[in-house]
């Protein structure tokens, strides 16, 4: 049985009251993904340990298609039926969503992510929230990504990291 439907999950700093979890594209389909999931794990055991609210985003589109095992989150995640569930067709994960209705509902003011595609959801996603006036966090290496044309994954989640730290969000240890 499927939880309830949020698209992409967003973090949150555990020392902050209105602060969630968010975690992104976090199906099947992205395992394959560069990507140490023992990060994405630990923080989401550490927020349902403290009470704190995880949100789990999940893409839609031709290739991840819901209730079809890829689009399913990987059962090596631990989502429960008190998660929530957001659905996007779109990297920006506010984009034709109820996200900004649920985090406003909930009192969200700061959020902590990690997910997947690092150079278009995370990086859209991001952008947004920090433009929005969201305090943003996450753990270094907590997106993922595929090599491209231009450079490695490695290379890529590097990249963007330099450019998201102190101006989009801080890191914060895991």
């Amino acid at each position: 049985m499927r939880p309830r439907s949020v698209a992409r999950r967003l973090s949150i700093r555990p020392q902050e009251s209105e602060q969630a979890g968010v975690e992104i594209n976090k199906s099947s389909y992205f395992y394959g993904l560069n990507l140490d999931n023992r990060h994405a794990c630990k923080r989401i055991s550490l927020y349902k340990e403290l009470d704190k609210p995880v949100i789990f985003v999940q893409h839609c589109d031709d290739e991840l298609v819901p209730e079809e095992d890829s689009w399913n989150i990987n059962s090596k995640i631990d989502f429960r039926k008190q998660d929530l569930f957001v659905r996007k067709t779109h990297a920006n994960s506010f984009y034709k969503t109820n996200l900004k209705d649920l985090l406003d509902i909930l009192s969200i003011h700061s959020i902590e992510f990690c997910g997947a595609q690092t150079e278009y959801c995370m990086d859209a996603t991001i952008k947004f929230f920090h433009g929005l006036g969201y305090k943003n966090y996450m753990v270094r290496k907590a997106t993922s990504t595929l090599n491209n044309a231009y450079m490695s994954a490695k290379e890529t989640i590097n990249f963007y990291e330099n450019i998201w730290s102190n101006r989009f969000l801080e890191f914060i240890e895991d």
